[in-house]
């Protein structure tokens, strides 16, 4: 159950991250709405992370949790906010996401 909480302060990071995307663009009232956006997604991301550390090792589940914020928040540049994706990026994230997945494999 620890590492499902897990995964979702992870996207709840990455909710956080494409607040501020959608905060730098807007203006005026908007902005501040995306801001507080980025506050609330803030404010539950660090509360789960908190929540699957009881159980989970610390260093695993920041190392999970701040990769799953690290893919997730290129894919939303790449996919939104139309970043460039050439083979090295893809190629990177594509490590890091193997990684993740053998951090889990060998964590009990």
């Amino acid at each position: 159950m620890n590492w499902i909480i897990l995964i979702i302060a992870g996207l709840f990071e990455v909710s956080f991250a494409f607040c501020l995307g959608k905060a730098k663009e807007a203006t005026g009232t908007i902005a501040t709405y995306w801001y507080v956006g980025f506050l609330i997604c803030l404010a539950i991301s660090m509360f789960l992370l908190v929540k699957a550390t009881q159980t989970l090792p610390i260093g695993t589940a920041y190392a999970v949790w701040t990769g799953i914020g690290a893919v997730g928040t290129v894919l939303i540049g790449i996919f939104i906010f139309k970043e460039p994706a050439d083979f090295w990026r893809v190629f990177f994230i594509t490590t890091l996401i193997i990684s993740i997945v053998g951090l889990k494999v060998v964590s009990h």
